[in-house]
Order: C-alpha cells, then sequence, then structure tokens
C-alpha cells in the first residue's frame, strides 16, 4: 500500500505530466539502458541506495491530497507503470482529447440558442475559427415544422456564412468579423432529385469536399458561377433533424492550414446532429410561439368601442416576453341605452390552457351582457359556466355598468382587486365594492353596488398583476397605485382630466424590476357622460295615435337644440319604429332622444321579438320600415332586454 499522487485542483497527476515522464528516460539513457525501460527511482541502475524509504519500482512517490496539505495523504495500491507511451501516441491522445473538449464546448453553445438565428449563429462562432476558416450553413426555404409535408421543390437558402480575416489594427489577433466579400456562393439552391447533391444529402453522412461526389454536389450547392477557390479543403456536412434533411453546413479550410482528417468528419457530424437538432426545436417553438400569440390576440379585443359619453383606453403584458400569452383579459361591451358594460378578468395561471378558458369565459360574458341582466346575475352565470367547464377552472372578475345618462355605475366583484375611481380634481379613490368569491367556487352569491360617477372622472380596472409581486403585497400595491394616479392627476390640474393614452402608460412606468410576476390587464374609462339637458324622453301608450304624438314631440325637442335639418328624416324613421312597437306592445312605449356628436332615437316596447329587415314585394302594403331605417340612418339595431327590447338609430348632426 503507497500513497497515489494526485495532483492540486483536478490538474492532471503529477506522475503522467510529460516533464515527469521524460526524465526516467533521460537517466535510463545516461545510463546506457533502453529508453523505454523507466530509470529505478534510486539511481540509474539497480535499487535504492540504503536508508532510503524509495518505493518499489514503477510506484510513484507519494504527493498530499488536496495540493499537499498535511496529513491529507490517502493511501491507494496501484499496480506497476507498464512502459510510457511514444511520443506519437501522446501527441494523439493529446490531439484526441482536444478534439473532444471542442466538440463538448460547441455543441453546449450551439444548445444555448432559442431561436433559429441564434442557433446558426452559435455553430458559426462555435467552428469558426477553432474548427474552420470559414463555414457557409444553408436552409431549407421554407422550413417544415415538425412532422408537416414539406413545400416542393426542395429549396436551400444561404442563412448565414462567417469567416475568418484578420484584424486591420497592426498587431492584432485574428478577429471574426461579419466579412462584406465571403466566399462566393448562390442565395438559393433548387436540389434536382437524382443529383449529386440530393445524393449527399440523402446519405446524411458528411463528406470530404476532394471526393468526386462532394465536388459535384458543392458546385450545386454553391452554383456554377461561385466555384471554390483554389487550395481550400471543404467538409460537406448534410443537418439532418428529427424526420428529414432541413440543410447543409460547408466547412472551409485554407491552403495553409492542416487539411481535414478521418476524425474531423466524426466532429462534423457531431456539430451537424446537434445544430438540425436545435434548429427542429427552434422551428417548433416558433410555431408555438405564433399559436399562442395569435390565440392570445384573438382572445383580446382588437379595439375597444367608443360608446356615447364615455372614452377608453387599455393596455395588456404578458408575464414575460417568451410567453406571450395568459389568462387576463378585458372587455368594453356597449349596452341599450346608450350604456356601456366595463369587464376585467383573470383566469389562473399564464399558459395556452387559461387563454382557452379566458376565451370562453370572455365570450360567456359577451352573450350574458347582450341579455341586458344585472352585474350580479353576470357574474353568477360566469360561475356556473366555470364549473361546467372542469374542475380547478377558478377566475377572478370586475363587471361594471355605465350609464352616461344618470352618471352612475353599477359595480360587482367577483375576487378582484378593488377599481380606483379618479376624480376631476386629482382625488384617488379605492371604490368600496364587496369582494366576493372567485368564479369557479360555486355556491356563492354576488352583489352589486351603485356608485356615483362624476363627469371627468376616471375609472380604472387592473388585475393583480399590477400590483401584487414577490417583493410586496397586493394592498401596498394597491396604495402605491393610488398614489401615482393622484400625482398623476396633479400635474395636468384641477380642471383637466389627465389623457388616457398617457395615464396608462404612467401607470405601467411603476412596475420595476422583478415587478412582473403575472399578466396585466388595465382599462381605464373617462366619464363624459350626458348632460340632462341633451336627453328628451317621453312615454307612448299603445294607441294608434302614438306615431303621430312621437313625431311632434321629436319636431319641438329638434327644435329646442336648433337640429331643424333633421326634422324630416326623424320624423319619418320614428314613425316607422314607433309604429312596429305599437303594433306588438302591451305596455307603454318608451322614446328617447340623445344630442351628443350624433343624435341617437331609442324606442323601447314589452315585446321580446326582434325586428328583422326583409324584402318586401312589389304587392306587399307594409314590410318597408326597416328598409327605410337602413338606407337613412347612420348606425341602427335592436338589442333584447330582460323586460322586451329597444329597437335605435343614430342619424349624423350638422357640422
Amino acid at each position: 500500500m503507497t500513497e497515489h499522487p494526485t495532483s492540486h485542483e483536478g490538474r492532471q497527476p503529477l506522475a503522467a505530466r510529460p516533464q515527469e515522464r521524460a526524465r526516467p528516460r533521460q537517466e535510463a539513457a545516461a545510463a546506457g539502458l533502453p529508453s523505454d525501460v523507466p530509470a529505478q527511482p534510486g539511481g540509474p541502475a539497480g535499487p535504492a541506495a540504503p536508508g532510503t524509504d524509495a518505493p518499489p519500482v514503477g510506484v510513484a512517490p507519494a504527493a498530499p491530497l488536496g495540493g499537499g496539505s498535511p496529513g491529507g495523504a490517502v493511501a491507494v495500491a496501484v499496480s506497476p507503470q507498464p512502459p510510457g507511451p511514444s511520443r506519437g501516441e501522446n501527441t494523439a491522445a493529446r490531439r484526441e482529447g482536444e478534439r473532444l473538449r471542442f466538440v463538448g464546448a460547441a455543441t453546449r453553445r450551439i444548445a444555448r440558442g432559442i431561436d433559429l438565428d441564434e442557433i446558426v449563429l452559435g455553430l458559426c462562432r462555435a467552428t469558426v475559427p477553432t474548427f474552420s476558416d470559414e463555414i457557409l450553413v444553408y436552409l431549407r426555404d421554407p422550413l417544415p415544422v415538425g412532422d408537416e409535408r414539406p413545400v416542393a421543390p426542395f429549396v436551400l437558402r444561404l442563412r448565414r456564412t462567417d469567416r475568418l480575416r484578420l484584424s486591420e489594427l497592426e498587431g492584432e489577433e485574428l478577429v471574426l468579423v461579419p466579412d462584406p466579400d465571403p466566399t462566393p456562393a448562390a442565395e438559393l439552391c433548387e436540389v434536382r432529385s437524382g443529383g449529386a447533391l440530393a445524393e449527399v444529402l440523402r446519405g446524411v453522412r458528411p463528406v470530404f469536399g476532394d471526393s468526386a461526389a462532394a465536388k459535384t454536389a458543392l458546385t450545386e450547392l454553391l452554383g456554377p458561377d461561385h466555384p471554390l477557390p483554389g487550395g481550400l479543403r471543404a467538409v460537406l456536412a448534410p443537418l439532418r433533424g428529427r424526420r428529414r434533411v432541413i440543410g447543409a453546413a460547408v466547412f472551409l479550410r485554407r491552403p495553409e492550414r492542416a487539411g481535414f482528417e478521418p476524425n474531423d468528419l466524426l466532429v462534423a457530424a457531431q456539430l451537424a446532429t446537434h445544430t438540425a437538432l436545435g434548429i427542429d426545436k427552434a422551428v417548433l417553438y416558433g410555431r408555438e410561439a405564433y399559436i399562442a400569440d395569435e390565440l392570445q390576440r384573438t382572445m383580446l379585443p382588437d379595439s375597444l368601442p367608443q360608446p356615447t359619453g364615455v372614452k377608453l383606453a387599455s393596455r395588456y403584458l404578458p408575464a414575460a416576453e417568451t410567453a406571450r400569452v395568459g389568462g387576463d383579459w378585458y372587455d368594453a361591451i356597449p349596452l341599450p341605452g346608450s350604456r356601456v358594460a366595463l369587464v376585467v378578468g383573470d383566469v389562473m395561471g399564464h399558459s395556452m390552457t387559461s387563454a382557452a378558458i379566458m376565451g370562453q369565459l370572455r365570450t360567456t360574458a359577451q352573450t350574458l351582457a347582450g341579455l341586458d341582466l344585472p352585474p350580479q346575475e353576470v357574474l353568477h352565470h360566469l360561475d356556473e359556466q366555470a364549473q361546467r367547464l372542469g374542475e380547478n377552472r377558478m377566475a377572478t372578475c370586475m363587471y361594471a355598468v355605465y350609464d352616461p345618462v344618470s352618471h352612475r355605475i353599477t359595480v360587482a366583484n367577483a375576487g378582484h382587486p378593488p377599481p380606483i375611481l379618479l376624480h376631476l380634481g386629482g382625488r384617488a379613490e379605492v371604490l368600496r365594492v364587496p369582494p366576493g368569491a372567485p368564479i369557479g367556487v360555486g355556491g356563492v352569491d354576488f352583489e352589486a353596488v351603485e356608485l356615483d360617477a362624476p363627469a371627468g372622472a376616471t375609472l380604472l380596472l387592473y388585475t393583480d398583476g399590477l400590483v401584487e409581486s414577490r417583493l410586496r403585497d397586493v394592498w401596498t400595491g394597491i396604495e402605491q397605485l393610488r398614489e401615482r394616479l393622484a400625482a398623476t392627476a396633479q400635474l395636468t390640474g384641477p380642471d383637466h382630466s389627465p389623457p388616457l393614452e398617457a395615464l396608462c402608460d404612467d401607470v405601467l412606468d411603476m412596475l420595476g424590476p422583478g415587478d412582473r410576476d403575472d399578466d396585466i390587464a388595465l382599462l381605464a374609462a373617462r366619464f363624459d357622460g350626458i348632460a340632462p339637458s341633451d336627453v328628451a324622453y317621453w312615454f307612448l301608450e299603445p294607441e294608434d295615435a302614438a306615431p303621430g304624438r312621437a313625431r311632434r314631440l321629436a319636431r319641438r325637442a329638434l327644435a329646442r337644440w336648433d337640429l331643424e335639418e333633421l326634422t324630416d328624416s326623424v320624423e319619418l324613421l320614428i314613425s316607422e319604429v314607433v309604429t312596429n312597437a305599437v303594433r306588438y306592445a302591451e305596455r307603454p312605449v318608451t322614446l328617447r332622444l340623445l344630442r351628443t356628436d350624433v343624435l341617437r332615437c331609442e324606442v323601447g316596447d314589452d315585446s321580446p321579438q326582434l325586428p328583422r329587415q326583409r324584402r318586401a314585394r312589389d304587392t306587399d302594403e307594409g314590410g318597408r320600415g326597416l328598409f327605410l331605417v337602413n338606407r337613412l340612418a347612420r348606425r341602427w339595431g335592436a338589442t333584447r332586454l330582460s323586460g322586451g327590447k329597444v329597437v335605435w338609430f343614430e342619424l349624423a348632426t350638422p357640422s
């Protein structure tokens, strides 16, 4: 049992260092021994001198473990060392080790890439100048995704080329820079079926460029007008993904450099395999990211409506740039009577599943809003829908309905952070609304509250990603948001409200590093309202004289508003709509005129049947009322209410 020499910090063992192995051979030569016989530790020709503790032949002296610390040696039994390898064997082993280390470092650099360009760049930077002086990377155009059928014909496009050239500064080493004059090569190459390039690609294995098949294949790849300069050595390596060849890489060396060896083909094969698999993953990831982006885009509104008496602005930020999909949403839904429903919700998680659930809940909310249900009833039906979607389908939601005529807002909450109302004078108020339980819990009641919504005030609805993170709790974030809104309003003065778009941007600027743990949805509503002097409202008994009375009332209102130019059109359209309402109504018919940037007329009755425009025949006496409304009105529509319907139309007011 002897102590085995161990080097410091994982370096090569002392007995294995070249200089240590050379010393015994030199001593053997001085003693007249063959060079392959190691000299004995005790001297050139025999056992150790008396009185020494030298180990037996072939056993090296002990070295302390861990860099020579006292008492740190470990006794290890070793067998006698065989004769040392020759210098040629040492050189080959060293080169093989360097080759393995290069392949490991290169594949790690390639694997670090996420998208297509990063992977191709990683291959180029890992191989130039270590493995080659120049590289050309061709990829299939377009790249097939997964197991989809590739597009014919088989076309390769030059994706990237890098080469090594001398720095222009004297004394600088060789540097890799984008060379404006790389080896000439064609931008596109159509791979002919049965051609030399197709045969090389089908074989998958890298080939030397001086072989007969490779010469023809390189000519086809680079183009007949771009031959390789004389003396360049090349390796053509097909790039094969999981299912098919997706490209090719060409490695080039200058004449003054050593040529490629057979082992270099193995290196090229390793680099090509890792690159192709990385490209496959990048293409699949890009397709998934595209699908996620499209899903998120279609789930959120493309643009917000601009209903009467309110201005809207919104923002959406994903949890991360690499995962641009989540369960947060916002919506603004016009309702009968010039009202608008404001909705913000948050499904747990930020995955494609969360986005799909969010889309279903948003569609359900739009359908329920079209029925003109109270906010608490909308949340109740959303809760039932979430339970039908499956277990653990939970979400929070805030649903508010704003009436610009009464200047009131009705709010119902399902476990969502409370909204903040920014008043015209700059005071920011966290509205006290019942918290409620999240959607999906089941068996709970939701409560709605009605609050004042003064003209000039701004309501801010948001998701918890704006106010909650790992660095702060939700109530601390809400207070910071309230203070931020108040500070922003003070900059515009007490008589002016801050612009909505700038206000949304300023709110998002409060997010610092580490504050983005979740998606963020933001909806801001500026309440302008409709002044009482711009509203005219009447009840009409369902009798034959109702259309005539409606025309007289509308004529007086238009004269009061100096809109006599619209009298003829308004009388004709009101007469048609009121006549249709009186025909089916059993209770009084409502007539309301609203003057804003347009003139809006609303006729309500207790019949749930919605009118439908149809083409009247020449012999029909009726059926042309809605045709006239459609031709003369700027817009028109009909909405079913819980107790009937409302038919409305709009006319542009004179400038």
